[in-house]
């Protein structure tokens, strides 16, 4: 049994929309809160969100019967406050067990104080979010910041679109400290299998990881000789290749005792399946490490970048190097944003293999979609290839899209003409809002799997939309309380 909102109060109990936030607060919780409260107050779009909210329940579930679970408008504060201030779960778990305003907006009262959240459950909760679901509430939540914010009605939208990095949590990635992890995973998973089942074959795993890890230290710490002596040299290389063969051979026995545990273990309950389908994952991973080792250091040659695995534990990473300065590559996915000339973000595209000129069309497509009244965009010329620059002049009345190398006469006048040249010159104000997500989260992803990550990015774009809301009212409530201060003094 879930609810979206438990809509009976208990006695000491704040309604939402009686919450009282520090106007003059310049922290971003004040803000995030204060664009939950309006969503929360405003019944039509209220009602809407929730309609959205109720998908996360599956069809098959009585929502009147059966343990309760957590509310599902708790769920959407939890995940946005956590993206939007940057935390992870130890610290969410502690504000929301111990922080008023949070606890108000989350529909605790004072006679409830003793009930806390596990780390456990807000993680379960906070996973049933899907990007879908999150991408929907927040066109709900842009189509209202532009209700507070547009005077004029059917005032077009000008978007502004870039990419940047989100990086995710792996280490610094070699062939042969990838070896080592999938090794490394592969003799603990086994150890598990193994004492499920009841074999013995396993029992000495923890000293065969440390026995492993050092032939990985011996093989690591050698490097080529740099003497003018040839034959120094050869010795030095030729260690090289010795350490890096008996680190693979260590690898060898313990992928052919790991494919001795599957046959062995054979059909059991579903853990121990669960068991063997991701100890055939950490075999497939060594084998391939095996394979690039042995064509690198022992074969001399040189792997290709798309032969290459960056994380075998998030196989999603990517190697980026845009060619910033002092950042010589990036470890992650690239996010594409479209934000409109309010601040607010339209729409977002995690690119996986992608480049910028790929998802040109496809963002300004789905950004129309939802606001058909975007009727300019400016790019930089990553962006740009001549069918994209085709497509998009049939979609949009003001296209900023600067060629790359050299414009021929006709191109020249279109990009020194002065709509061309101002439009251009606003674009850099989309690093500000990709500044703005990188402090509050999106700089790098904890969580797991492309699924996580996508979910990841999705609640961050909602919170910063959510602040920005919060941002204008309490900026409009302030000017008021101003005035009212100077008629008092006066």
């Amino acid at each position: 049994m879930r609810k979206v909102f438990e809509l009976q109060m208990t006695f000491g109990q704040t309604p939402i929309d009686q919450i009282k936030f520090d106007m003059r607060a310049r922290d971003e919780i004040p803000k995030l809160l204060l664009g939950l409260q309006h969503i929360y107050c405003n019944r039509e779009l209220r009602q809407k969100v929730f309609d959205i909210l109720k998908t996360m329940i599956s069809g098959n579930i009585d929502s009147k019967n059966g343990r309760p679970g957590m509310d599902l408008w708790k769920i959407l504060v939890m995940g946005t406050i956590r993206l939007n201030c940057n935390w992870d779960y130890d610290k969410l778990q502690d504000i929301v067990n111990n922080h008023k305003n949070i606890r108000q907006m989350l529909g605790h009262g004072l006679m409830d104080n003793d009930e806390t959240y596990p780390i456990q459950t807000l993680k379960d909760n906070v996973k049933l979010l899907t990007p879908d679901i999150l991408d929907k509430i927040n066109t709900l939540v842009v189509q209202e910041g532009h209700k507070l914010l547009i005077k004029k009605k059917d005032q077009t939208l000008m978007g502004r679109c870039d990419s940047f990095v989100v990086e995710t949590e792996v280490h610094y990635p070699t062939d042969i400290n990838l070896l080592f992890d999938a090794v490394r995973k592969m003799i603990q998973v086994a150890a598990v299998i193994s004492q499920t089942i009841g074999m013995s074959l396993w029992r000495q795993s923890e000293y065969n990881i440390r026995s492993f890890k050092r032939l990985y230290r011996k093989a690591q710490r050698l490097n080529y000789s740099t003497s003018k002596d040839e034959t120094k040299k050869a010795q030095k290389a030729q260690q090289i290749i010795d350490a890096h063969k008996m680190y693979i051979e260590s690898a060898k026995g313990f992928i052919r005792k790991a494919t001795l545990t599957i046959e062995m273990a054979g059909l059991h309950d579903v853990a121990v399946m669960a068991g063997t389908e991701a100890l055939k994952t950490y075999i497939n991973y060594a084998d391939h490490q095996i394979d690039l080792i042995q064509r690198r250091v022992i074969q001399g040659e040189k792997i290709s970048h798309q032969d290459k695995i960056f994380s075998i534990f998030e196989p999603h990473t990517e190697w980026i190097s845009k060619g910033k300065a002092g950042v010589s590559q990036e470890l992650g996915l690239r996010v594409c944003i479209l934000e409109d000339q309010y601040g607010f973000i339209l729409h977002h595209q995690v690119m996986e293999q992608q480049t910028d000129d790929k998802v040109t069309v496809e963002m300004i497509e789905s950004a129309q979609n939802k606001f058909p009244n975007l009727r300019g965009c400016s790019f930089d010329k990553g962006f740009y290839s001549p069918g994209n620059k085709k497509e998009l002049r049939s979609r949009l009345d003001i296209l900023v899209l600067p060629k790359k190398g050299k414009c021929n006469k006709a191109e020249h006048e279109e990009e020194t003409a002065e709509i061309f040249i101002q439009s251009k010159r606003k674009h850099s104000a989309v690093e500000s809002a990709i500044n703005g997500l990188e402090n509050h989260g999106l700089d790098r992803c904890p969580d797991h799997g492309i699924k996580g990550f996508k979910r990841y990015v999705s609640l961050s774009i909602l919170a910063r939309n959510l602040q920005i809301i919060g941002h204008h009212i309490q900026q409009k409530e302030l000017k008021r309380i101003q005035r009212f201060e100077q008629r008092k003094a006066a």
